[in-house]
């Protein structure tokens, strides 16, 4: 049977670090920027830990 192919959307949207927690970026970072204060552009442009639901589902498209 052949390999499984790796999403390649999504082994560009998502990381896995070295415990197996997959990491995406937080969504509100594109547009509007000068609204936004600071503190929350701060936080915003962290990363953040998937959940296991969705990361469940990551995981079988990034073949892991």
């Amino acid at each position: 049977m052949p390999k499984q192919k790796t999403h390649s959307g999504s082994k560009k949207r998502f990381k896995i670090t070295g415990t197996g927690k997959i990491m995406k970026q937080q969504a509100g970072m594109r547009h509007n920027l000068e609204v936004k204060s600071a503190q929350r552009k701060s936080r915003l442009n962290q990363d953040q830990v998937l959940s296991p639901a969705d990361a469940k589902v990551v995981r079988t498209m990034l073949g892991k």
